[in-house]
C-alpha cells in the first residue's frame, strides 16, 4: 500500500509540474505577444511623428524657396528702380549743369578762373604809309582773338571788361570800337577764362592769329593768368 501511495503522490506531483511548466510556458507566450504589441504600436507612433516632421519641413523648404523667389524679384525691382532713380538724378544733375553752363555763355552769372589776356595796340604811325588804317586795330582783328578763343574752349570772354554773348556785336568807328553800344578806345584787351596752355597754344599757331594780326601791323601781347574774375552783364 504505501508503495502505490508513493506512486500516486509521483504521479500528481509531475501533473502539477506539467500544469505549473505549461502555465509559465503560456504565461511567458503571452507577455512575448504584449510587449512585440507594445513594441509594434510604439514603433507605428513614432513613424508617424517621423513622418509629420519630415512633411512639415518639406513645407517649410518650399516655403523658403517660394519666399527667397519672392526676394530675388524684390531685390531685382528695386535694382532697377534704383538706376531709374540714378539715371533721374544724373538728368537733373545735367540739366542743372546745362542751365549753368548757359547762364554763364548769356554772362547773366560771375566767372572765375585760369585763362589769359590779350592787348591789341595800334600800330606805330609808318610815314611811308599815309593810310592810318593800315596800323590801326578794326573789328575783324578783336574777332579772329574772339573766335579762336571760343574754338579753343574758352567758357568766358570780355574785352575791356565788357562781357561778350551768343547775341554780342561789335563794330569798328574810328579809332574806338563798339562793344554793344558800348564805346572802348585802342587798346583792346579781351580776357578769357579756360585752360590758358591750350588757349595761348591756339593763338600762337604758326601762321595763325597771332602771326596774321602781326602781320597787319598789329602790337599783339598775350599773357597767362592765374585768376581771372568777369562780372554779370548788367541787367542780364
Amino acid at each position: 500500500m504505501k508503495k502505490i501511495r508513493v506512486q500516486n503522490r509521483y504521479l500528481v506531483l509531475s501533473f502539477v509540474c506539467l500544469v505549473l511548466g505549461y502555465l509559465l510556458a503560456y504565461s511567458y507566450q503571452l507577455t512575448q505577444k504584449e510587449n512585440e504589441s507594445k513594441t509594434n504600436k510604439l514603433s507605428d507612433k513614432q513613424w508617424e511623428k517621423t513622418i509629420a516632421l519630415r512633411n512639415q519641413l518639406n513645407d517649410q523648404e518650399e516655403m523658403n524657396r517660394k519666399l527667397e523667389k519672392e526676394l530675388s524679384q524684390k531685390q531685382a525691382k528695386v535694382l532697377k528702380n534704383e538706376q531709374e532713380l540714378s539715371k533721374e538724378t544724373q538728368g537733373n544733375y545735367n540739366f542743372a549743369e546745362d542751365a549753368e553752363k548757359y547762364r554763364m555763355f548769356l554772362g547773366q552769372v560771375k566767372v572765375q578762373g585760369k585763362g589769359v589776356k590779350v592787348t591789341l595796340a595800334d600800330g606805330a604811325y609808318n610815314p611811308k604809309d599815309p593810310n592810318v588804317n593800315n596800323y590801326l586795330v578794326h573789328e575783324m582783328h578783336v574777332f579772329k582773338v574772339v573766335n579762336e578763343l571760343y574754338i579753343s574752349g574758352a567758357s568766358a570772354v570780355a574785352i575791356n571788361g565788357q562781357r561778350l554773348t551768343s547775341r554780342s556785336y561789335i563794330v569798328c568807328n574810328g579809332p574806338v570800337i563798339t562793344v554793344d553800344g558800348n564805346q572802348y578806345p585802342a587798346p583792346f584787351v579781351i580776357t578769357a577764362i579756360g585752360d590758358p596752355d591750350i588757349l595761348s597754344a591756339a593763338l600762337n599757331l604758326t601762321g595763325g592769329v597771332r602771326d596774321q594780326l602781326v602781320q597787319d601791323n598789329i602790337i599783339f601781347k598775350m599773357e597767362k593768368q592765374d585768376d581771372i574774375v568777369l562780372d554779370p552783364i548788367l541787367g542780364g
